[in-house]
């Protein structure tokens, strides 16, 4: 009979396809691991991973995963259910995003509002969203790129321009305003690959038979703007972090294409029972008013 303990632990070879990796993560022997993805299998009667060179989940261990994660996030669902039903505390409410600077507002102001909620904030990138979601790893999720999958459910939050940032004294300083073509050739401090900032630029080149010359790839958004004030280079910026910036030695620029913009949504999934919590997260959230950083009135 399959133990709890040894799917938790299948799900994490499955995440990171490695397995000494896993077992520091799990803080367990990597022989013993070996050994329950072994009992795994074997209950199975089929293999989970191809051991051709490098660990990876094939076909069935993908298979098995999807049901794993949902099983588990259905048992940690009824956990927190019947928590909440004995009042047990106030809940926790489980955040997935991108970044967490666009958010810093609203959680400040839920947390005062809520100070009894607890809050687990998860770094996530857009394309493990919906996994994460359908399994109940993660109650909600805010991304600024698009989330595919069936059932779930999403509010858009804001929509907003993104223009492009470049150190003062740069040529480019005193404009209004550029177009793509006049990028071309500048050298970019950018996200690595699958954030959407990096999508977003690779897009608009793309479009133009144009390939973006990339000096810098970095996930640290300070780090990125900090390179770009220090000449390094520019970069695309949304207009709210350019805001939450004013003073830096920089300067905020225009895009002249109306494809240079992001769309922040809030995704959940369909027909689940939200636990107390997510759902308070969800009312602040989509009342938002991010203008002016401010809950709306209703």
């Amino acid at each position: 009979m399959m133990e709890l303990n040894s799917l938790r632990q299948f799900l994490v070879v499955a995440r990171l396809e490695h397995l000494s990796r896993a077992a520091d993560e799990l803080r367990v022997a990597q022989p013993s691991l070996s050994r329950t993805i072994a009992r795994l299998e074997s209950e199975l009667g089929a293999p989970l991973f191809d051991r051709s060179g490098r660990l990876r989940l094939n076909d069935a261990g993908r298979l098995f995963r999807d049901h794993v994660e949902r099983s588990l996030g259905e048992l940690d669902a009824g956990r927190r259910a019947v928590a909440e039903a004995a009042g047990q505390g106030s809940g926790t409410v489980r955040l997935a995003s991108e970044t967490f600077l666009t958010l810093t507002g609203p959680l400040a102001a839920f947390k005062r509002a809520h100070p009894s909620v607890e809050m687990e904030l998860h770094w996530s990138p857009a394309e493990d969203m919906a996994r994460r979601l359908r399994a109940q790893d993660v109650d909600l999720c805010v991304a600024s790129q698009p989330i595919h999958g069936e059932g779930l459910e999403s509010a858009r939050l804001f929509d907003e321009a993104v223009g492009v940032v470049v150190p003062l004294g740069h040529p480019l300083a005193s404009r209004p305003s550029v177009t793509v073509d006049e990028l071309a050739g500048q050298p970019f401090v950018t996200a690595r690959q699958g954030h959407w900032l990096r999508r977003l630029l690779d897009r608009l080149f793309a479009a133009r038979d144009l390939t973006p010359r990339i000096v810098c790839e970095s996930d640290e958004h300070s780090a990125i703007a900090g390179l770009i004030s220090a000449g390094l280079g520019i970069g695309l910026v949304p207009a709210f972090a350019a805001r939450g910036a004013a003073g830096a030695p920089a300067t905020w620029l225009a895009v002249d294409s109306p494809d240079c913009r992001r769309t922040v949504t809030l995704h959940w999934c369909a027909g689940s029972q939200l636990p107390t919590a997510a759902r308070l997260m969800r009312a602040t959230l989509t009342s938002w008013d991010w203008t002016d950083g401010e809950p709306q009135q209703t």
